[in-house]
């Protein structure tokens, strides 16, 4: 009977101890890497559940600024409290959350131009003739003011009518067949697109679905590493108003808190260079107060040299209850942003005044 050699045996055993060691080191490092992934896992879900508890709380924060606003006065404007994001600061500061920051905007959206607005109800065929002048004004100031050295960013768009018209072929119902002009577009042209969709026909749900329509390309839209700021800014699909069984899109801007561009689109051909002198006027304050009172729409024909201008009444207010809420918190190096419109709207049990969300939006 033949036996091995006793040198056979402890290499034996010296190899069954290494792939042994060799396996449990495998293991020990595969189960602190798990360990430690699931450690960082539950970092990051503790930090973005935090996140999301602190974008609430600035809404709420924000929520009780525009029903306070609505108890004291009926008029919207950028002398108020809300409009000011230094004014918010205090009130976040307060908030219970020991590390992280967060930031609060509220923006009017009744200060931008209603898309839906342009094309008239109930009927939903024809233009609303009040705002085909004030998009037609406003299109052509933002094409003026891009640079000649820019001049390629909107291709061949030369005149409004080139977007105005498909906007509004987009917008219009029972109207399949009917182009708009020259430039108009319909569903026959949407269906040859590749890949095909249909045209609305309708309302626009959401700003970006002006994408879709014939003639406005992302660059305008945005106008992304441009001198210009692109139309999105300045455009709403908001702003609906119910009536007795009828929706209706009234159209109407709040001249006191519009930005600059919307100002001189609102103002009469060949008025519109004096659009910084009404926004300058809104603002204007003496002692830390305001000097100029807002409240009648017509305020603007105080401001030196308006005062013969008169912009149409059915494009300005001075009341809005639609309002923008840009919210964004970090903590941990996570960041987290909302966008949130909202509706005051007053109860008709308790007669009291409270925001309904319209869209929650995280980016």
């Amino acid at each position: 009977m033949a036996f091995l050699p006793k040198t056979g045996n402890r290499g034996i055993a010296l190899i069954v101890t290494l792939t042994l060691i060799t396996l449990l080191v495998t293991l020990s490092l595969e189960l602190n890497r798990q360990i430690r992934g699931s450690v960082i896992d539950s970092a990051v879900f503790r930090d973005r559940t935090t996140l999301r508890h602190m974008l609430r709380s600035g809404v709420n924060i924000a929520e009780a600024l525009l029903v306070r606003d609505k108890q004291d006065t009926e008029v919207d404007s950028v002398q108020e409290d809300w409009a000011h994001p230094e004014t918010i600061e205090p009130y976040l500061s307060e908030l219970p959350f020991d590390e992280g920051e967060l930031s609060v905007e509220i923006s009017d959206e009744m200060a931008r131009i209603q898309v839906n607005a342009l094309v008239a109800f109930p009927d939903k065929k024809a233009f609303n003739q009040a705002q085909q002048k004030l998009w037609s004004r406003f299109i052509r100031l933002m094409l003026a003011q891009q640079e000649e050295s820019d001049a390629a960013f909107f291709d061949e768009l030369v005149e409004p009518a080139s977007i105005i018209h498909p906007i509004k072929d987009w917008l219009d119902s029972r109207d399949d067949d009917a182009i708009t002009g020259l430039t108009g577009a319909e569903d026959a042209y949407y269906r040859d697109l590749m890949p095909p969709y249909s045209c609305r026909n309708g309302p626009i749900r959401h700003i970006n679905e002006l994408l879709r329509v014939k003639g406005i390309t992302r660059e305008m839209f945005y106008a992304a590493q441009t001198a210009m700021t692109g139309l999105s800014r300045y455009l709403t699909v908001f702003g609906m108003a119910s009536g007795k069984n009828e929706i209706r899109y009234p159209g109407k801007i709040n001249i006191n808190t519009a930005e600059m561009p919307v100002i001189a689109g609102l103002l009469p051909e060949e008025q519109e260079f004096l659009a910084p002198e009404i926004v300058a006027w809104r603002e204007e304050k003496e002692g830390g107060q305001y000097l100029h009172d807002l409240t009648d729409a017509q305020w603007y024909q105080q401001v030196p040299g308006l005062g013969e201008v008169e912009i149409d009444p059915d494009l300005i207010t001075t009341k809005s209850d639609v309002f923008r809420i840009d919210c964004k918190a970090e903590i941990n190096d996570t960041t987290m942003a909302a966008q949130v419109v909202l509706r005051r709207e007053k109860q008709k049990e308790s007669g009291k005044w409270k925001c309904r969300v319209l869209r929650w939006r995280y980016e």
